[in-house]
Formats: structure tokens, sequence, C-alpha cells
């Protein structure tokens, strides 16, 4: 099947800004994370569709999977 994945800040070093990218039917965002290499050390913020979702929230046909690192402010 076939997702959007975006890559964001730092996590650009994994890969192109947004791609196309063909996964495996029922993959998980944590799953995604591993296949384009993001070591388990950054946590991630993991946006599915606009909304915030779990490791092991499973994909669909379509999605569109937004990667960003973590995020700090003052």
């Amino acid at each position: 099947m076939e997702i959007t994945l975006k890559l964001f800040n730092i996590l650009r070093e994994y890969g192109p800004d947004i791609e196309r990218k063909e996964v495996p039917e029922g993959v998980t965002v944590g799953e995604v994370a591993a296949m384009v290499k993001i070591p388990k050390e950054i946590p991630l913020l993991r946006i599915v569709n606009g909304v915030h979702v779990p490791l092991d929230h499973r994909l669909e046909e379509g999605d569109v999977l937004a990667l960003f690192p973590p995020i700090a402010g003052g």
C-alpha cells in the first residue's frame, strides 16, 4: 500500500522532506520509522492525517504520516 511520509527538522537526514512510500499492509508508525532508520533513541511526535497517534498505530492506504523531533520553546 502507499502512504505519504513527511519528515521535519533534523529527521530530514533520514530521507526527503516528503515522499510517497510503498509499505506493507498493516504496517505501524514505529515500523515505518524503523524502515527509514530513525534511531529509537529519538523521541518522535507522530501525526497521521492531522491526529497524534502512538507508535503502534496501524497505517492505512493513503494515510499521511508526519514525523517531528521533540519540540521545545520558551
